[in-house]
């Protein structure tokens, strides 16, 4: 129990989660006049791109087997806006070189500030430091939120509430379908850390400009892995040079449980080892790179995220499911609100599995977002309803920016026009994003 007396609000949206998908739904809907309300569990926006140091705007360019042609945008809308504004604070590369296709890198300390300037600038009112922990229902109808802060327990009620927490917890909570994985099994979490003191012209004149790194240095982890020097489970890395002097973003961790599972965030044993094994995972990298690669004899960890980076959970289970095929074979919708040309990225094994789509983009139609089941309530970002590989491709950053925009669009047809979310015509609303930038067409 908790003896304070409740807190109330109202308003007319309310979001759950400050990742790109709950920053770009929340300003997208408080530009047209709503009163919108965002909740944070930490003192800062970006979730997985900074709480979990993805540290990359990913998915939006075109894949290719022509590279010299240079990058190709094809994803507009609020993510182009937010990566300008990104950029002209200093906190975003350049594109570079990831396999088949680019990427750009960010700082994560510009990213919260980039977040805070278009919320404060919408109007959105944030409630940092706060956690949701139970729904509002009118039968199948979500009406408001109880929400955790420090100065005692909120009630909030609002006509629509958009899901962008990443693992639907929402959903979960107002026990309306959802699924996990791969029957339940997910892609396991990554521990993303920052090595400063890096000779970065050294290190790009031994390994190339790619940020996946070159069959030597999978030779040379496989071999010292082997040899039991040290402990490397994954052998395929990317390493991404920084805005900033002497820096390398390092993507390399593979946790596993003790017992060899994939571990599922969502369970609290699962996160907690996660925390654990991806720290000391970080030190072992961070040894071996210092030992053994050039340039970076003198580096040393500068930073790691403020958690494990989590690639899957909950998804939603939707009015459509995005399909594998779908994603692999481009497929078009009509009611198609985000595009995405990024691969399936499958991170098993000692070596991820990486399936490009080339020269093409994929399609992703509103229904991903609404529930199958459920009044009130509209999904953002990672947790959309897809397909276990789908979602390999679909959760990155510049498409849950697109998804963000689509779905404040649309609550705000739902609150202004008084129309269910699952009623919305997608049609339309593809229509609205494309005036707003989005370039779908």
């Amino acid at each position: 129990m908790d003896a304070r007396q409740r807190m109330h609000l109202d308003c007319d949206v309310l979001v759950v989660g400050g990742g790109a998908a709950g920053v770009a739904a929340a300003t997208t809907a408080a530009r047209q006049g709503l009163d919108v309300t965002l909740i944070e569990r930490y003192g800062f926006c970006g979730g997985g791109a900074v709480a979990g140091l993805s540290g990359t705007v990913c998915g939006l360019y075109e894949a290719t087997d022509t590279p010299e042609r240079g990058p190709t945008q094809v994803v507009f809308g609020f993510a182009d806006e937010f990566c300008g504004r990104l950029a002209d604070m200093g906190g975003l590369s350049e594109p570079v070189v990831y396999g088949k296709t680019w990427t750009r890198v960010h700082d994560p300390l510009i990213w919260r500030e980039t977040a805070d300037s278009f919320l404060h600038e919408a109007g959105v009112r944030v409630i940092f430091h706060a956690v949701v922990f139970g729904v509002h229902m009118d039968g199948d109808a979500v009406r408001g939120l109880e929400i955790w802060t420090k100065e005692g327990i909120i009630d909030a009620r609002a006509p629509l509430v958009i899901d962008a927490s990443g693992d639907a917890d929402v959903v979960a909570m107002a026990g309306l379908p959802s699924t996990i994985g791969d029957n339940g099994r997910v892609q396991n979490p990554t521990m993303i850390f920052r090595l400063l003191g890096v000779d970065t012209e050294r290190f790009a004149e031994a390994y190339g400009v790619d940020t996946i790194m070159p069959p030597a240095v999978t030779e040379m982890i496989n071999a010292q892995h082997n040899a039991g020097n040290y402990v490397l489970p994954r052998a395929k890395i990317w390493l991404f040079q920084t805005t900033r002097p002497g820096e390398l973003l390092c993507n390399c961790t593979r946790i596993l449980g003790a017992d060899g599972r994939e571990l599922n965030t969502l369970f609290w044993r699962d996160f907690s080892e996660a925390e654990l094994e991806g720290r000391r995972q970080m030190r072992e990298y961070a040894r071996f790179f210092r030992d053994k690669l050039a340039g970076c004899e003198n580096a040393f960890v500068n930073d790691t995220g403020v958690q494990v980076g989590v690639r899957q959970t909950r998804q939603i289970a939707g009015v459509k499911t995005l399909m594998n095929a779908d994603v692999v074979q481009g497929t078009k919708f009509a009611d198609g609100i985000a595009r995405s040309p990024w691969p399936i990225e499958l991170h098993a094994g000692t070596k991820p599995k990486v399936e490009w789509l080339l020269d093409d983009v994929y399609e992703v139609p509103f229904g991903c977002f609404v529930p199958e089941r459920g009044e009130g309530l509209l999904a953002a970002g990672r947790c959309l309803s897809a397909q276990h590989e789908a979602v390999a491709s679909a959760r990155v950053t510049a498409q849950c920016f697109g998804y963000g925009h689509a779905i404040g669009h649309a609550a705000v047809m739902a609150v202004k026009d008084g129309v269910a979310p699952r009623d919305i015509d997608g049609t339309e609303l593809r229509r609205v994003l494309n005036a707003d930038g989005a370039r779908l067409d």
